[in-house]
């Protein structure tokens, strides 16, 4: 499983890329992978094709895949607040992303733990890590 961590309330929060990998197993029903994910008839995405927190289009290809319904507003000064409804569960999130908002207010439907302050830091492209010892 990607990267996750404990907060002291013993709540799990996600990585950006923990969340990905968990909307993509809970709603699209891949396996993910070390560079891919593998959907349920044996193809595969490449991981950098699947980014919900980046892509509009993929935000949307989550939200289509859950039959979940969005209200989606903006603010003057420039963010987005989606609104998921999920059956009887609901989610809200604002981030300065659509795709962010949208991906974010669907992973609260479905009972994740992502904290308010998550989408500034998750909208952020993935920085590749340097091999041992060296610097970042």
């Amino acid at each position: 499983m990607a990267k996750s961590s404990l907060n002291p309330d013993h709540r799990r929060t996600v990585t950006d890329q923990g969340l990905t990998d968990e909307l993509a197993r809970r709603v699209m029903r891949w396996k993910p992978g070390r560079d891919r994910f593998i959907k349920s008839d044996r193809q595969w995405v490449l991981r950098w094709r699947f980014q919900p927190l980046t892509s509009v289009e993929n935000a949307f290809e989550l939200l289509n895949t859950t039959a979940a319904s969005l209200v989606l507003t903006t603010a003057r000064h420039g963010s987005f607040t989606a609104q998921v409804k999920l059956g009887q569960r609901s989610g809200r999130a604002s981030a300065p992303s659509v795709a962010t908002s949208i991906t974010v207010a669907i992973a609260r439907a479905l009972g994740l733990d992502v904290p308010d302050e998550a989408p500034s830091y998750l909208a952020r492209k993935p920085t590749r890590r340097k091999k041992e010892g060296l610097s970042r």
